[in-house]
């Protein structure tokens, strides 16, 4: 295997121990930070040439949301390191019982193409932050970003402890043979079930973030100027390129006759009468995602936008009306500028409807009225909720970031990455002497043994210790 002694070299230096310092981890964290800094200008180029991705958007996504990642880490890690101490019963109260928060060991990070900085570096800080030694194969698909993290990135790190691998499937299959103490994967459901059925082979535990068709309900009783922007930003952001983008719209038939002109004032502000003119607006990544998306704009009917330039990879925030639960648009999640509607008579059958989908890796709900955006958050299920905006959740590092189901296993983002990238070591420490105590546990066993342990070791309910 060719990978094989890249792995073996990462191996010795973790059990070297020389991952395990704060201090050792911190100085790696802050090389991230050096790189993030130092290579910004170059980072930019990169995601403008490989997604079109306006300088604004790219800061926004590949560079500050790292930069707030490695600050949550930094400021944090010393204290996340420590051991937890655990309750103890009665009779170990004169021991020591912790949990120790220890590096799984070798780590592998597969990332995806759309945001090809973020979605490599914020769980590398985690890794890193845990005391892990990381291999992360970047994606073949955004070329430019790719060579960036392959040839400036290790510069940055410790060699011996990471490392940079290129390629495409035939290279990312080699990969997955050799045995990983811990694998992370950003990507699609049926390349997460390939990564997942490599780890079990070797018993590998994974986080699988993967996408899925998140809904976006808007009731009758809301403000649509402010639904229409905040919808729109989230959906045609990176050319709709985005896990978490809203994949398709819930509402009545009335909501859908407002929204619509809304829809087009909010894409008429933000990218003027021709978007394929706006420098704030991206392009899809390959020819191959062009074609698929060019595709089924033929579900339903053009509602908004459908202008198409395949020379260029544009396609125009798109709004589909008249479209059917069985349509090829949704079928499959979108990853572009197309946003589909399906009518609905009630909050009701848009739950149904959301319900009897796979679970999304984000759900959206839109009302003025607390308590719809409540029941939806309540009555349904999904990786992450936002009510009345979308994508803003991802911004906070206090919550946590993953899928369900279909759309994923795991979460990560600022202590939820340290965690996921930790084996939390259960222990307990007992001194030499006091062997008296120990006596009831030992043969012969008697009842009177067993009140002694039962009396010292139970956990006791709460309705127990009521006073009388």
């Amino acid at each position: 295997n060719p990978f094989e002694g890249l792995v073996s070299h990462l191996r010795a230096s973790w059990l070297s121990g020389k991952t395990r310092p704060v201090e050792y981890r911190m100085a790696q964290l802050k090389a991230l930070g050096h790189f993030l800094d130092d290579k910004k200008k170059q980072i930019l180029e990169a995601t403008a040439s490989d997604l079109g991705k306006p300088p604004f958007e790219a800061e926004l996504s590949e560079i500050f949301l790292c930069k707030n990642e490695l600050h949550e880490a930094l400021n944090n890690l010393p204290r996340w390191m420590k051991d937890e101490q655990v309750d103890r019963t009665l009779a170990m109260q004169l021991d020591s019982a912790f949990i120790r928060k220890e590096p799984y060991g070798v780590v592998l990070i597969i990332a995806p193409w759309n945001y090809p900085i973020q979605l490599c570096l914020v769980p590398l800080i985690g890794a890193i932050a845990a005391g892990n030694c990381v291999i992360i194969k970047p994606s073949e698909v955004s070329k430019k970003t790719e060579r960036i993290v392959a040839e400036v990135l290790p510069s940055y790190l410790d060699k011996d402890c990471f490392a940079v691998v290129t390629g495409g499937v035939p290279e990312t299959a080699r990969l997955l043979e050799n045995k990983f103490d811990y694998i992370f994967f950003t990507g699609s459901p049926p390349v997460g079930r390939i990564v997942m059925t490599a780890a079990a082979k070797h018993l590998t535990p994974v986080t699988l973030e993967l996408g899925g068709k998140n809904p976006c309900y808007v009731s009758d009783t809301c403000d649509v100027t402010n639904v229409a922007r905040r919808v729109a930003w989230g959906r045609f952001f990176n050319a709709g390129q985005t896990c978490v983008a809203p994949d398709y719209l819930l509402c009545t038939v009335e909501m859908q006759d407002k929204l619509i002109p809304a829809l087009r004032k909010a894409i008429d502000d933000f990218y003027g009468p021709n978007p394929r003119e706006s420098p704030d607006f991206g392009r899809i990544v390959s020819d191959k995602q062009f074609r698929r998306l060019r595709a089924l704009l033929g579900s339903g009917r053009v509602a908004l936008g459908g202008q198409t330039d395949e020379a260029e990879r544009y396609i125009a925030p798109t709004v589909l009306v008249d479209v059917q639960p069985s349509d090829p648009v949704m079928q499959e999640e979108i990853f572009g500028p197309i946003l589909p509607v399906i009518t609905i008579t009630n909050m009701d059958e848009a739950i149904d409807f959301i319900n009897s989908r796979e679970r999304p890796l984000a759900l959206y709900a839109f009302s003025s009225d607390d308590k719809i955006v409540t029941q939806v958050l309540e009555r349904t299920s999904s990786g992450g909720f936002c009510g009345n905006d979308t994508l803003m959740h991802l911004l906070l590092t206090s919550l946590p970031f993953g899928g369900i189901g279909s759309s994923g296993l795991g979460m990560y983002h600022g202590k939820f990455s340290f965690d996921t990238f930790s084996h939390l070591r259960g222990c307990l420490r007992r001194g030499m002497g006091r062997e008296p105590l120990n006596a009831p546990r030992y043969p012969p066993y008697t009842p009177q043994k067993f009140g002694v342990i039962r009396a010292t070791a139970k956990v006791t309910p709460k309705s127990d210790c009521a006073l009388l």
